[in-house]
């Protein structure tokens, strides 16, 4: 016969773990500040995703979105057909034609940076850097690492309501990808009966350092041709995973919580894996 005890643990157990979003970005007296980190494949389809996003959002009562995009690329002919890049764009800034055609279209005064997302040479912060929630499509692995130092030298600075909240990460190979949701810092959960609550999300380079450094690839060359860089890239797997990893967005802020913090995707194979808080 099960004790007292052995029947509330069993009933912890049962519980399914949750993480609420910050109540602050639920309903803000402002739009929310978005960094949005890389402006090439996967980037060039969140802009649109995000602008999407707080159009809804805002026939919705909330305050939408604010996002400044990065990147010091400039287009090139490989860029055009599997990035969102006209002909007509050729030699520009990446970041600077996506939030020129973003604003045109939505209305929107969303801000372009020309450099990348890093210290500078006296090792200072980038100036504008603080937003409530970063977005990472970058390429390479010391990105990565990099965002996550600025991340942590930012999560006790500021007023309240600029104060970093999330970091969502995307990566890629050919065929698959993973978009993986992180707190910056810990955000206070309520108490609840129903769920066991998740305050923190550990970053990406915390809980995938070693299998991100084994995976970082030597060629990092760009493209010449759309077919070299279909040899590195699929056509649609930035797309798709723009596409699922905004889904999991939207439901932080439509929803109010989340009881997944990422996926694990396999377009060659049509796979996709959550990945459970």
């Amino acid at each position: 016969m099960n004790t007292e005890n052995e029947i509330l643990t069993a009933n912890e157990m049962a519980k399914t773990r949750i993480h609420f979003t910050e109540n602050f970005l639920l309903n803000p007296t402002n739009p929310i500040t978005i960094n949005l980190i890389g402006a090439g494949g996967t980037g060039s389809q969140m802009l649109t995703t995000l602008a999407r996003m707080s159009h809804a959002l805002t026939e919705l009562n909330h305050a939408g979105f604010s996002v400044r995009l990065w990147d010091d690329d400039v287009i090139t002919r490989a860029n055009l057909g599997r990035q969102l890049f006209a002909e007509s764009e050729l030699g520009l800034k990446k970041s600077v034609a996506l939030i020129n055609r973003t604003n045109r279209f939505f209305g929107t005064n969303w801000k372009a940076e020309t450099v990348k997302f890093e210290r500078n040479h006296l090792n200072n912060l980038p100036e504008n850097a603080s937003a409530n929630i970063f977005i990472s499509c970058v390429d390479s692995v010391k990105s990565r690492f990099e965002i996550a130092e600025i991340l942590k030298s930012l999560s006790n600075s500021g007023y309240y309501s600029n104060r970093s909240r999330y970091w969502l990460d995307f990566g890629n190979s050919q065929f698959s990808g993973q978009v993986l949701l992180s707190t910056v810092g810990t955000i206070r959960q309520p108490d609840s009966e129903k769920y066991e609550t998740v305050e923190n999300l550990p970053f990406v380079t915390e809980e995938f350092g070693e299998l991100l450094k084994q995976s970082e690839t030597e060629d990092d060359t760009p493209s010449c041709s759309l077919a070299e860089a279909l040899e590195k890239q699929d056509l649609f797997i930035n797309s798709v995973l723009a596409q699922m990893g905004s889904s999991l967005l939207w439901n932080l802020f439509r929803n109010g919580m989340t009881e997944n913090r990422g996926f694990f995707l396999n377009l060659k194979s049509f796979q996709s894996q959550p990945i459970r808080l």
